[in-house]
């Protein structure tokens, strides 16, 4: 459903259009061209809002990341990742739009905040280990998404992929799992 527009066309307004076009195309066709269409203006109006089609995609990211809740004291680090990976399962191709825009715009996302707030305070780089956690979550999340992609064209099965007991879940339980437990930040990572 596409957001209600309130007149003109704002910044808001068009992150709401293109996160219902990622939702009903996927990444590959959420085009600035496409999104100008569904708008019922022309492509370079959208320059007006977003100097770039990667601007555009970070102001996406930032909102898909929106959806995780702020961390609660004393939260365990599964449970922060699972609300960061709700977050990106929340959107068609959630993981990748993030991914791209963390690769590109590298610094802290409210996804490593969430993910810091739930790590030990006494972790010497807390920043360092939130990032690797939400790398992992990043490559895990993608890997689901695009066997989800895939079932819908009876490529792949992604049946039970998603459920607490299934062997997506459990692998990354798992991982979170021993990145918690194994991670030696006391000394400097080479």
């Amino acid at each position: 459903m596409t957001p209600a527009r309130t007149g003109r066309h704002d910044r808001e307004h068009i992150i709401g259009v293109a996160l219902e076009l990622l939702d009903r195309y996927g990444l590959p066709d959420l085009t600035m061209r496409r999104l100008a269409t569904e708008l019922e203006v022309q492509a370079s109006a959208l320059y007006w809002h977003f100097d770039s089609k990667q601007d555009l995609l970070s102001a996406v990211s930032n909102r898909i990341l929106a959806g995780i809740p702020e961390p609660t004291p004393g939260e365990d680090l599964l449970d922060a990742a699972h609300a960061v990976r709700d977050a990106l399962l929340s959107y068609r191709d959630g993981a990748e739009v993030v991914m791209s825009s963390a690769a590109l715009r590298p610094g802290p996302s409210r996804a490593e905040d969430a993910l810091r707030a739930a790590l030990s305070p006494t972790l010497p780089d807390a920043g360092l280990a939130a990032t690797a956690v939400l790398q992992f979550i990043l490559g895990h999340t993608t890997l689901v998404q695009q066997r989800m992609h895939g079932e819908s064209y009876g490529a792949a099965s992604s049946t039970g992929a998603l459920d607490r007991g299934g062997h997506d879940a459990a692998v990354f339980d798992a991982g979170i799992t021993l990145l918690s437990r194994g991670a030696d930040l006391t000394s400097t990572p080479r």
